[in-house]
């Protein structure tokens, strides 16, 4: 029976085993999908376990997705412009790192039919996610993309990634359409403390955390009269595309899958 597997830390409120476990019964293959939470110093024996094919696959996610590159041999193109890594396969040899995040959260918006045409973005956090999702708001044409983030570093360097980023100090909000929280804090129904009382009404409030469905930044986002979304929808069309690397079809979204993930 194959293993894969999801590495992060924290790793607790991760639903990926109950979503791939789901398709893998669905789907009459046999193999098995679990959670583990990883130190840094124990990334590189997983990874080795993967080529000696003990585990056949493996997603990865925070804080990891750029951690795990110096351990695989390729990375397919997505991976390689974003730096980061949120699939491992194994391939003729190789260990390949992919990233699905970025398709994962363009459809997601998609769905939401909240049009991103020349309108202004505004990312908090400098995560491992961010990358991937300037990635997709580029290919949707926004006009702009700024980034805050509490440790300026991090966002300084993503800037440097990326062309025509604007960097804007921890407690300024500048005018935007859409915001977007990238950062791990409300996982545990933790305040982000940013002043959003003057931002207006209407704007799309959008969180990549999905456990719980409601943090604290989406009531506050609701609370002063505008939409807010949740990382569910991205957590699962990301999945489907690694599942798809994995197994080579992909698996049926469907209300089933949304109500499965919704009782968490």
């Amino acid at each position: 029976m194959k293993k894969y597997l999801v590495i992060g830390n924290p790793i607790n409120h991760s639903l990926s085993p109950k979503l791939h476990n789901y398709w893998l019964k669905q789907n009459n293959i046999n193999a098995t999908y679990d959670k583990i939470k990883l130190e840094e110093n124990e990334i590189e024996t997983t990874i080795q376990d993967i080529k000696k094919q003990k585990i056949a696959g493996c997603n990865v996610t925070v804080p990891f997705k750029k951690m795990v590159i110096p351990f695989l041999d390729k990375l397919s193109l997505e991976a390689e412009q974003t730096q980061s890594v949120n699939t491992i396969l194994f391939n003729n040899g190789d260990l390949i790192g992919h990233n699905t995040d970025i398709e994962g959260f363009y459809k997601a918006i998609e769905t939401l039919r909240f049009p991103l045409k020349n309108k202004k973005v505004l990312i908090i956090g400098a995560g491992g996610v961010v990358p991937s999702i300037i990635f997709a708001l580029k290919k949707m044409h926004v006009s702009e993309i700024s980034i805050t983030n509490r440790t300026e570093k991090k966002a300084e360097d993503i800037k440097n990634q990326f062309n025509n980023i604007i960097l804007t100090k921890w407690g300024d909000l500048p005018e935007f359409d859409m915001v977007i929280n990238a950062t791990s804090l409300g996982l545990n129904n933790e305040s982000i403390k940013l002043n959003f009382s003057k931002v207006g009404k209407n704007k799309l409030f959008y969180d990549v955390i999905y456990n719980p469905s409601e943090t604290s930044f989406l009531k506050e986002g609701k609370r002063l009269g505008n939409i807010g979304e949740n990382g569910k929808l991205m957590f699962i069309y990301q999945a489907m595309e690694a599942f798809y690397l994995w197994h080579g079809f992909k698996p049926k979204v469907d209300n089933e899958i949304i109500e499965l993930l919704r009782n968490d």
